[in-house]
């Protein structure tokens, strides 16, 4: 197999393009975000508490509310006990993620999210 590396003489943020002069462009939002987004909605729709989903993932209320509203990173291994615990699995979760993250009002709903720790 063969393989190409390109290197770029300045980074991509710096390059110019015709599009980019004509139209403003708005950030995507983080994995993080829309991980947090999904697994919250997961949650919602299956009834589970934060507690509950945290005792049964072995992560703390607190952690598990940091990884909803998308403030943390989550390790894969703890994004695959928490799908376990909501009876799902990590591939359902990244496409749903996956979803959130074209949505054009994702900062909108996360921002009118109520956080995770007012339910504990």
């Amino acid at each position: 197999m063969k393989t190409t590396t390109a290197l770029l003489e300045k980074p991509i943020s710096q390059m110019s393009s015709p599009a980019s002069k004509t139209a403003t462009r708005t950030p995507e939002p983080l994995l993080r975000q829309a991980l947090g987004l999904t697994l919250r909605a997961f949650r919602a729709d299956k009834g589970v508490t934060l507690r509950e989903l945290a005792s049964i993932a072995h992560v703390s209320p607190g952690y598990l509310s940091e990884l909803e509203r998308g403030r943390k990173e989550v390790s894969s291994e703890m994004l695959a006990a928490v799908c376990h615990g909501l009876g799902t699995t990590v591939a359902e979760v990244l496409i749903e993620a996956a979803g959130n993250m074209v949505m054009p009002t994702m900062n909108e709903e996360l921002a009118a999210t109520a956080p995770a720790a007012a339910e504990a």
